[in-house]
């Protein structure tokens, strides 16, 4: 793995820019993103150009052994492209502009916008595009950041009516896909059809997710014009965008399929509101981040583009935008990279090389301080390349044989994270249920997929997240928790795995619960997923968040759930009851449904329960240690403030024996500690 940072030579003089460059070499770093944020200084007027300032920076960046990925400016369109296109801004839920002043002012349906970034974009690959030090490109900046994906312009309505008609060729059947006789909704053409906002009442459910699908298809849509003209002009240089954290607006798989790399933007502290409602989780991962966050996008991210993601922007600090901002505990920083290794990062890039003095992010830490003297973060940074140099370094090691891959240093992806468990993610099967919450207000089907991983990542197993279209044949436990729509193509794929490899298969509620116009099934739910286990929904209730219905089978065990819950018709008999009757857990022939939402220690022991089942190593490790394996290496992570000692902690059935060899760190973990070592 290698590290970066992000780099604005906009900001600094020019003479700072070699010290700049000779700096970062020094810390170990050999990656550097430039020029997302600067179309201004590159086009100060409309056709002025001024680009040889960037050639001077990307030369010397390049003399100092830097790699350069180049950001296209698409994100911060210049104060002049608003006189040349007043209507180009996207406009909000309550038809308000969403002017200029910041970032992201612009509409993904605005055609005259979109020829401008094919004009930039063009210009930059031209003069940039074979330049020595440039090994990759990102497309724009973030997309969808700041409730920018979807927007309700009219440029976006004549667009979203072109969409239907090329969708459903005739109005009668977009009526009927979506149902209009309800209400009497019912449109005579096309153009009839209006935004899903503003109306009395809830608007129709079809309507929205069409809206959602359009929206998501334009994002695309914009981001292939760019990589069209960087995959001419710019040949051999991979093409990548960075994606952010609990973030579902776009089918990001989608998305991925036009790019070389996935990366994405870590901001451990900064997601830990989000992450987690809870306050002693909100006091306990203060300054680590909750355990899990991070390593749930790193698997969510390396699921969409083959196995290639790199960290954009990693935290070196506190930021700016969180409700709250604390400082990372001492290690911490260091720990998020040896996280990324595990996961398979190729990159791990910093944001930002120095704290910005003006403009809106002046309270977000970098790795320099405003003035220009290294911040905390840095000597972490330091001690974690010569480590990562170290462990490339090693010859094979005569205790196991195994031999540490050279490349190892240089790409994640050279060592490959093998996982037995895959959980099936789906952004369509989420938008779904985000547009009629089924467990009532607040709930959240992406928050319910984050603790499904927790549960099996806190019984020490790598886990894979895959989209729907993923190949499945080499996963021993499959996990369907945001499959909402009726997915044949799925259902068939899961039914071949069963037949040849049978794993152990678990669906979640909700599964195959409405159709892809947002029907439900005729057959009633699960829809076709019945076809791997005979049940029915007749029924499904949401219950006020601190109602909680436990659960019992005949041994005794006890499992609590709360928010939501099935009635279920089955020729099954459950194996498990909630008090007043209604069956909780099915299983026939090693598939599992399960009709409520688990609290965690109900997830926990599910996970756990069928990890055995599937005939995988693993031990309950607890809710702050956590463990990854990668080719040759397992690491272990101590999110606690609590001593670990490995041995005791994680023993044999994790990889860690009497006689095991520390390479970096000891067999004992203090807070904020990590600990690799080779599998024998």
């Amino acid at each position: 793995m290698r590290t970066g940072v992000c780099y604005y030579p906009e900001h600094w003089p020019e003479e700072r820019w070699a010290t700049d460059a000779a700096h970062m070499r020094r810390l170990g770093l050999s990656v550097v993103r430039i020029g997302e944020f600067a179309w201004s200084r590159l086009e100060e007027r409309d056709g002025s150009l001024s680009l040889d300032w960037l050639e001077r920076a990307m030369n010397i960046l390049h003399d100092a052994g830097l790699s350069i990925v180049l950001g296209t400016p698409t994100a911060t369109p210049p104060r002049w492209m608003l006189d040349k296109y007043p209507d180009m801004l996207a406009v909000d839920a309550q038809g308000r502009r969403r002017d200029f002043g910041s970032r992201r002012h612009y509409c993904f349906s605005h055609e005259p916008y979109i020829d401008e970034c094919r004009r930039i974009v063009s210009i930059l690959a031209e003069r940039f595009g074979e330049h020595p030090g440039l090994i990759a490109w990102q497309t724009d900046n973030e997309y969808g950041c700041h409730s920018t994906s979807i927007s309700y312009s009219a440029q976006a309505l004549a667009a979203f009516r072109g969409w239907c008609a090329d969708r459903y060729t005739d109005i009668r059947q977009l009526n009927l896909a979506w149902g209009n006789v309800f209400w009497s909704m019912e449109y005579d053409s096309f153009e009839q059809i209006g935004l899903p906002v503003g109306t009395v009442t809830e608007s129709n459910p079809s309507h929205q997710l069409a809206y959602w699908r359009f929206s998501s298809a334009q994002i695309r849509r914009f981001n292939r014009a760019q990589v069209e003209i960087l995959r001419k002009l710019s040949p051999g240089r991979d093409i990548l965008h960075n994606y952010m954290g609990n973030f579902v607006e776009f089918d990001h798989h989608e998305l991925s399929r036009d790019l070389d790399i996935a990366t994405w933007d870590n901001y451990p502290l900064g997601f830990l509101t989000r992450d987690s409602d809870d306050a002693e989780d909100q006091k306990l991962f203060l300054r680590t981040g909750h355990p899990d966050s991070s390593a749930f996008h790193h698997d969510l991210y390396r699921g969409c583009c083959n196995g290639r993601w790199w960290v954009m922007e990693q935290q070196p600090g506190p930021v700016n935008w969180a409700p709250y901002n604390p400082s990372p505990a001492s290690g911490m920083v260091r720990l998020w990279g040896w996280e990324a290794f595990a996961h398979g990062a190729e990159v791990m890039s910093y944001f930002r090389w120095r704290q910005a003095p003006f403009g809106q992010e002046q309270t977000h830490t970098g790795v320099l301080l405003p003035n220009g003297d290294d911040d905390v973060a840095a000597a972490e940074i330091a001690v974690l390349n010569r480590e990562l140099d170290e462990l490339a370094s090693l010859p094979a090691n005569a205790l196991t044989g195994n031999t540490v891959h050279p490349d190892d240093r240089i790409g994640g992806h050279a060592s490959t994270v093998q996982s037995s468990v895959a959980i099936v993610f789906s952004y369509a099967g989420i938008a779904m249920q985000d547009i009629q919450p089924p467990g009532g207000s607040g709930y959240s089907s992406l928050d319910f997929c984050q603790r499904l991983y927790g549960a099996c990542r806190q019984w020490g197993v790598n886990v894979d997240i895959v989209s729907p279209q993923a190949a499945l044949d080499h996963y021993r436990l499959i996990l369907v928790c945001t499959s909402t729509e009726d997915d044949a193509p799925l259902v068939e794929k899961l039914e071949a795995v069963r037949r040849e490899q049978q794993p152990i298969i678990a669906l979640f509620p909700g599964t195959g619960s409405r159709s892809s116009e947002y029907r439900i099934p005729d057959e009633l739910p699960p829809g076709q997923f019945a076809r791997l286990i005979p049940v029915r929904i007749v029924r499904s209730e949401s219950l006020p968040l601190r109602t909680v219905l436990t659960a019992s089978d005949a041994t005794g065990r006890y499992l609590n759930c709360a928010r939501w819950r099935e009635h279920v018709n089955s020729p099954i008999e459950p194996r498990m009851r909630f008090s007043d009757g209604w069956g909780f857990h099915y299983e026939q022939e090693r598939i599992h449904y399960i009709n409520a939402i688990p609290d965690d220690p109900a997830l926990r022991s599910l996970a756990g329960e069928w990890l055995q089942q599937a005939g995988l190593p693993c031990r309950d490790i607890g809710p702050l240690v956590r463990t990854q394996r990668i080719g040759p290496y397992r690491l272990a992570f101590n999110f606690g403030t609590q001593r670990v000692d490995l041995d005791k902690h994680l023993g044999p059935r994790l990889d860690f024996h009497h006689d095991t060899q520390v390479l970096i760190g000891s067999r004992t973990l203090d807070h904020a500690q990590v600990a690799v070592w080779v599998v024998r």
